[in-house]
């Protein structure tokens, strides 16, 4: 094992900030990283991320491979000091409310090694100044630069980047899996019950835009919706029982290393508002109405305004692919407070949401999807499982405690 030197960042790596955007310049050109698309990724999802025109980027605004980026400025303070490590080719900036690191010497310092440095707690604490490493709203270059990091040789970087790596990309390969997954449940309900290609279409009439024999039917005939526990602001704490809340429930899972949590005697008075895996969740006021989220343990809760469905297990993927159409949203946001600055549902309006229906094709819907969805939380549970032995092992890795 090798000597471990220590370096001011600011020695060994060039800063700055990116620029920001007008409205005008959102087209099709060039990749750009906003402070939504970190999340708690390692590398971004270039797909996701929106394009700005290429005439707008300076030639020293573009991020080259093994450039990491950092959250600037939020109003979210767990945000702020968030990064990524550019892994592609590709033409890519980043926003005004992020920063670039840029390491001089790419023969001394590995840029995966840093990438999985700057995610530990110690590097946390030295950045922000706290012990719990969210406590500031902005990240300076002169913050950034002045922090101090300690590294082992090149070799060692390389072996400790290589071990990481490897939970790194199971968990990318069984994100893709879900997404394949996922889209397969998809493209088959719309098929079906939006395209109306369905089994025999070719031999059903269609009236009034109806196939004939089809039904309508309400939300509330196949699920209920109950609002989840007004916890008081004196109950939130570090640790303890999760909570999901609507800033949660951003995508296809609910990921709950990142919720906030209430004490076990506090969560003890909201027990009807419990959550197990496999349940379904949905945001039920803000920007972020309508969205909804599979919870993948138990233990979970739900905060005032998460709704959650109480429906079978079988009619999962059938309830899931109907909120998760453009349709849905739209009766959602024309039946909810849409007028005032913070839009509402209740359980019983999103209850009233109609959607056509022939109890045939529900049954075989559900029956040939439920296995899709069985497989995404397994692997969710995976990645989760794959992520706790990563986040055990980084510090243990960057201290030195375990010798590569």
């Amino acid at each position: 094992m090798s000597e471990w030197k220590r370096y001011k960042l600011s020695d060994i790596a060039s800063l700055s900030n990116g620029i920001n955007f007008d409205k005008s310049a959102y087209t099709s050109g060039v990749k750009l990283i906003g402070v939504a698309d970190f999340k708690d990724r390692i590398s971004p999802d270039y797909y996701s991320l929106q394009e700005v025109d290429s005439k707008v980027v300076r030639k020293g605004d573009y991020l080259k491979r093994g450039d990491i980026v950092f959250v600037r400025s939020n109003g979210n303070k767990e945000l702020v000091g968030r990064c990524m490590m550019i892994d592609q080719d590709i033409p890519v900036t980043y926003s005004g409310f992020c920063i670039k690191l840029r390491l001089m010497d790419k023969n001394i310092f590995e840029p995966i090694f840093f990438n999985y440095l700057f995610r530990t707690r110690q590097f946390k604490k030295a950045m922000t100044g706290t012990a719990v490493g969210a406590n500031i709203q902005n990240l300076s270059q002169s913050r950034l630069g002045n922090c101090e990091v300690s590294v082992p040789n090149i070799e060692e970087q390389r072996e400790i980047a290589t071990i990481l790596s490897r939970y790194d990309s199971l968990i990318e390969n069984y994100q893709k899996q879900i997404k394949l997954l996922e889209e397969a449940a998809q493209r088959l309900y719309k098929e079906w019950f939006i395209y109306l290609r369905f089994p025999g279409h070719e031999n059903t009439k269609i009236v009034d835009g109806v196939p004939k024999g089809w039904e309508k039917k309400k939300v509330g005939d196949i699920a209920k919706i109950k609002s989840g526990y007004a916890f008081k602001s004196k109950d939130w704490q570090s640790t303890g029982c999760p909570v999901v809340k609507i800033k949660d429930i951003t995508g296809t899972f609910v990921n709950s290393e990142l919720l906030d949590c209430v004490s076990f005697d506090i969560a003890s008075k909201a027990k009807q508002y419990l959550l197990n895996s496999g349940d379904l969740v949905i945001a039920m006021t803000g920007a972020t109405i309508g969205k909804i989220g599979i919870i993948v343990e138990n233990g979970l809760y739900t905060n005032q305004r998460v709704g959650k469905f109480f429906l079978n297990v079988s009619d999962l993927p059938f309830v899931y692919c109907l909120f998760k159409q453009d349709s849905s949203l739209k009766q959602i946001i024309q039946i909810s407070s849409a007028s005032s600055a913070q839009p509402n549902i209740s359980g019983t309006q999103l209850e009233s949401l109609s959607f056509i229906y022939d109890k045939e094709l529900y049954i075989k819907y559900n029956i040939e999807c439920i296995s899709l969805f069985k497989q995404m939380i397994s692997l969710q549970s995976q990645i989760r499982l794959l992520t706790e032995a990563r986040d055990r092992l980084l510090p243990k890795l960057m201290s030195g405690e375990i010798a590569v």
